[in-house]
């Protein structure tokens, strides 16, 4: 316990230093752990990509008939995933030309990753101005420092600068302990959406073409059309 107690005074001793721009930083620093928090349960891969979506479309064959697309209809209806919602527009318009309906899709796809990329904004203004706020509060405190050095501290007795750069220094290393994870987490998040983007829209093409080639195939696609629009 005193362990702990002792360690929470350093702490709060250290964010004292700081003085003013501490504050903005601690700001940072609170913004920062709730966006990761929040996109790294948004951004779970079965979150966007689920599973059984994703295998009834690997599973769909050129060959089938067009009940099987209507079966795929009912298992995504209604989905809140990204890759539900994309499928969901590519089975609403088979009645659509081919690329007319591709169109769509894209539209609807550059919709889903915007939303998938909410909040990595945040991530990247925090990487940005965490370390310029901490050189700042470092520029004001040498200021102070040198100011109250020159008209109050003995040139023969070095600690009190010594001290007050120390002091001035903790804005800077408060700046960059919270720029350095964000950043991480930022080309974490970056990189894991713009790998799933690319398995949603390796799913979506190879979906329209097992459609449009079921209705090329058989040109029977047309009723159950219909009805994977009622469904959707």
């Amino acid at each position: 316990m005193t362990y702990l107690a002792d360690n929470f005074s350093n702490i709060l001793h250290f964010f004292l230093q700081g003085g003013l721009f501490m504050y903005p930083l601690i700001a940072c620093s609170v913004v920062s752990v709730a966006v990761i928090i929040l996109r790294g349960f948004a951004l779970r891969r079965n979150t966007v990509i689920p599973p059984g979506i994703a295998r009834g479309i690997e599973e769909l064959q050129p060959v089938d008939d067009a009940d099987a697309v209507v079966k795929l209809a009912r298992s995504v209806r209604g989905d809140q995933s990204a890759l539900g919602r994309i499928v969901q527009t590519g089975l609403q318009n088979l009645q659509w030309p081919k690329t007319e309906n591709i169109q769509a899709v894209e539209t609807r796809a550059r919709h889903e990753i915007v939303h998938l990329e909410a909040g990595l904004v945040v991530l990247e203004i925090v990487v940005g101005i965490s370390p310029l706020l901490g050189l700042l509060g470092a520029v004001s405190g040498l200021r102070n420092v040198f100011g109250t050095f020159a008209a109050t501290t003995s040139i023969n007795d070095p600690r009190g600068i010594a001290g007050g750069i120390s002091e001035a220094l903790t804005t800077t290393i408060a700046g960059l302990a919270i720029a350095i994870p964000s950043l991480i987490a930022y080309s974490y998040f970056s990189k894991k959406i713009e790998t799933m983007a690319a398995e949603i829209e390796s799913l979506i093409s190879e979906l329209l073409a097992k459609c449009y080639y079921q209705k090329k195939r058989h040109q029977g696609l047309h009723a159950p059309a219909s009805e994977v629009e009622e469904l959707l």
